[in-house]
């Protein structure tokens, strides 16, 4: 193993990404230890918003972990965590709304929505294949030249794609905000309440964006050293 300067510019994406992360789950927990004045689960909340948009071919299911929620457009499926699916509070409300947000983002055609959907593969690929040949190319050294250019250009890859899932989480987010004042799911302050959780579960997305960004540029100082 070797050190490089060029790790420390890594420091404050770690230190970003973990404050982003403590700040979801701390907030999260907070309201989801509130009930909600109406006392829908979100399995109820996700079900009235897919009824009350029209949406007839999606279902709700219960998916195992905690803040594994997510919409699967492949399978045309809502999973909400355990916490999430039966529980009647503030957070598991704007979570299941959140998710039916992306629903609606799939029945308009959102663009950048599929854009993300087809981005999916090269960024796998690029996030475990990337950094090897990234790796190989240093210790290879003037030969190597191909593969450092290769993994930098796969990593870049997984750049664009968190790019791309940025407007795709804010989107959805202002969506459920909407849904859940409008059909009166979340009254009065609830709804500030929600506004909190969904803000930041969407920082963590930026915290994540940013660190592979200082990741993809500590790669190319590395590949110059």
């Amino acid at each position: 193993m070797f050190f490089h300067w060029s790790y420390l510019i890594l420091l404050p994406g770690i230190i970003l990404v973990f404050w982003s992360q403590q700040r979801v789950q701390g907030t999260y927990a907070k309201y989801s230890r509130i009930a909600s004045t109406m006392g829908m689960t979100g399995a109820q909340v996700a079900e009235m918003i897919l009824h009350r948009m029209g949406v007839t071919n999606v279902k709700v299911e219960p998916v195992a972990g905690a803040l594994t929620d997510h919409y699967d457009p492949s399978a045309k499926a809502v999973r909400l965590s355990e916490s999430v699916y039966g529980s009647n509070s503030i957070a598991a409300a704007a979570v299941a709304a959140h998710e039916c947000g992306h629903v609606l983002q799939d029945v308009q055609g959102y663009k950048f929505m599929n854009v993300r959907a087809s981005l999916v593969p090269v960024a796998n690929l690029g996030s475990r294949l990337g950094p090897i040949l990234i790796i190989v190319g240093i210790v290879l050294g003037g030969l190597g030249g191909i593969f450092i250019n290769i993994g930098i250009a796969l990593f870049a890859a997984v750049i664009l794609f968190h790019i791309v899932t940025l407007p795709v989480e804010f989107d959805a987010s202002s969506h459920a905000l909407k849904l859940i004042n409008q059909l009166g799911i979340l009254q009065g302050e609830e709804n500030n309440a929600a506004r909190k959780v969904l803000n930041a579960a969407a920082f963590t997305y930026v915290a994540t964006a940013l660190y592979a960004l200082l990741q993809l540029i500590q790669y190319f100082l590395l590949s110059r050293r």
